[in-house]
């Protein structure tokens, strides 16, 4: 029984280290306009990834093909916090979160990778 396992052993060894992450928008989807055209939004990252090395996350907010630093929430592991530009004549913009990190390979450095969330809509209202 085990030698007709034997050959899978490989695939399911990399199955485990695939699990992919998580990236939640924690911000809603319309805010009032303000002076700034500024808008904050806020977003969660979390992977099962054990090989994932979490000094090493940075997360951007990508507008128009323009991705801009976020910081991380303090006290907060898996928090992110930025602004996502909006023209003053403008009423919507797309956004996406964008996380880079490293994970450790065996026998040799870490390696880079990174994740995408979904497109998101920001709808700026009038008061």
């Amino acid at each position: 029984m085990f030698k007709k396992l034997l050959p899978l052993l490989p695939v399911l060894l990399l199955a485990g280290c695939s699990t992919p992450a998580t990236i939640t928008r924690l911000t809603p989807n319309q805010q009032p306009r303000n002076a700034d055209n500024q808008y904050p939004v806020e977003t969660a990252f979390d992977s099962q990834q054990q090989s994932l090395r979490w000094d090493s996350v940075q997360a951007y907010v990508v507008v128009n093909g323009r991705a801009l630093p976020m910081r991380q929430v303090p006290l907060v592991k898996n928090r992110w916090e930025g602004l996502v530009p909006v023209p003053a004549g403008a009423s919507t913009a797309n956004y996406r979160f964008k996380f880079d990190y490293l994970y450790n390979r065996f026998g040799s450095a870490p390696k880079p990778n990174s994740v995408m969330s979904r497109i998101y809509t920001l709808k700026v209202v009038e008061q």
